[in-house]
């Protein structure tokens, strides 16, 4: 797992999100960006950690900050749990792991004492110039919107 670290430039990407539109790296241009990397849609981890950042996006908005959300889920899957839950933020289906091979969030986990490979549960904050600012690798997903705040 080749992670992206705080200094690194991010590689530029494209995806589609949850509604079929291709998102570039590049339309973030200016902005600072959070791209959060959660294993799977609509499963419980996954649905407190984007629905805390939901219910914190107008302050996360007010100190400049754009999100993103990546899971390498389908249009139809993150289109559903974006609308069940009203996220006000594009979720990226990356099922061919573009973003996610990126960022290097991919990679052997242990869960209840299996091993396979997967998505890696990671935040990295981007700078107006596309250089990775933060990076957040024990994500609370009570409490996610806090990490990026202070």
């Amino acid at each position: 797992m080749n992670t992206l670290k705080v200094g690194d430039t991010v590689p530029t990407f494209s995806a589609t999100d949850q509604d079929g539109n291709t998102i570039n790296l590049s339309d973030y241009s200016g902005k600072k960006l959070i791209v959060f990397f959660y294993p799977k849609a609509n499963t419980p981890g996954c649905t407190v950690e984007a629905c805390n950042l939901r219910d914190n996006y107008a302050e996360l908005q007010a100190q400049g900050y754009e999100l993103l959300g990546v899971s390498a889920d389908s249009e139809k899957r993150q289109a559903n749990f974006r609308n069940k839950f009203e996220f006000p933020f594009p979720l990226l289906a990356d099922e061919d792991h573009t973003v996610i091979n990126t960022f290097g969030v991919w990679g052997p986990k242990k869960f209840m004492g299996r091993e396979y490979d997967g998505i890696h549960r990671m935040t990295f904050v981007i700078n107006e110039k596309g250089i990775v600012s933060k990076v957040i690798e024990k994500v609370k997903t009570k409490d996610h919107a806090a990490q990026l705040l202070d």
